[in-house]
């Protein structure tokens, strides 16, 4: 009979995380909290069980769940989540992370900070650097894609790659420098760096690119509507 290996996570709200995992779609198949907390979540086959309540902010921990299609789970994820919370945070907690084209992995924070790691099953092996056989700006762009979406360093991604766009290398090209700014966009609010913003949408739309290689870096990023939005010309 095979083993099973259940992640046991620490606890701020009973009541909250009870609220949290079921709008996820998990079954509560267990829940007290006297004469000591515990409580126990299931959905799919992955098990996710709480003990003890969290003795201060730090007090954390992290769950990997392994799934066979990771962009339908966080289309799901979302889903749930703004339909209990009305919108879905990108920071605090509970929150979610962005998914961008191609990924292979989120983050899901449930109420008391715990994360859970949402990652495809055959996810390809990465190499913090970017890969290397790339050089300059995409090479750069790879290392950013990795800090941000495997790490979760939005801010090491954001200055990576603006360290990248002003030491440009032989071969870098302006579509290269279109996926940089889109990225960089899109890492702007998460990394602090919102005042930013309109100096980058100047820089992007000031590139001598084809509509259609601009339309190709806007469509890398998580959320390519809102970037189209924001890259509209003001009235």
């Amino acid at each position: 009979m095979p083993t099973t290996a259940v992640p046991v996570l620490p606890c701020v709200d009973p009541e909250a995380t009870r609220e949290f995992y079921t709008a996820l779609g998990f079954e509560c198949t267990g829940y007290q909290v006297r004469p000591y907390l515990y409580l126990a979540f299931t959905r799919d086959g992955a098990d996710v069980h709480f003990a003890r309540f969290a003795r201060d902010a730090d007090d954390t921990g992290i769950c990997l769940l392994l799934v066979d299609d990771v962009a339908a789970e966080h289309a799901a994820f979302k889903a749930a989540i703004k339909g209990l919370l009305g919108k879905v945070p990108a920071s605090g907690e509970p929150r979610l992370t962005r998914f961008r084209p191609g990924a292979s992995r989120f983050t899901l924070v449930d109420p008391s900070g715990n994360q859970l790691l949402i990652i495809r099953k055959d996810e390809p092996e990465f190499e913090y650097g970017g890969a290397k056989e790339l050089s300059g700006l995409a090479k750069a762009l790879d290392n950013a894609r990795i800090l941000s979406g495997f790490k979760g360093d939005d801010a090491a991604a954001y200055r990576a790659l603006t360290s990248a766009l002003r030491r440009p290398k032989e071969g870098d090209t302006d579509a290269d420098r279109a996926f940089a700014l889109a990225f960089l966009l899109e890492l702007a609010p998460a990394a602090g760096r919102d005042a930013d913003v309109p100096g980058l949408v100047g820089e992007l739309r000031a590139l001598p690119v084809t509509p259609e290689e601009l339309d190709r870096a806007v469509a890398t990023a998580a959320d390519p509507g809102a970037l189209r939005k924001l890259l509209e010309p003001a009235d």
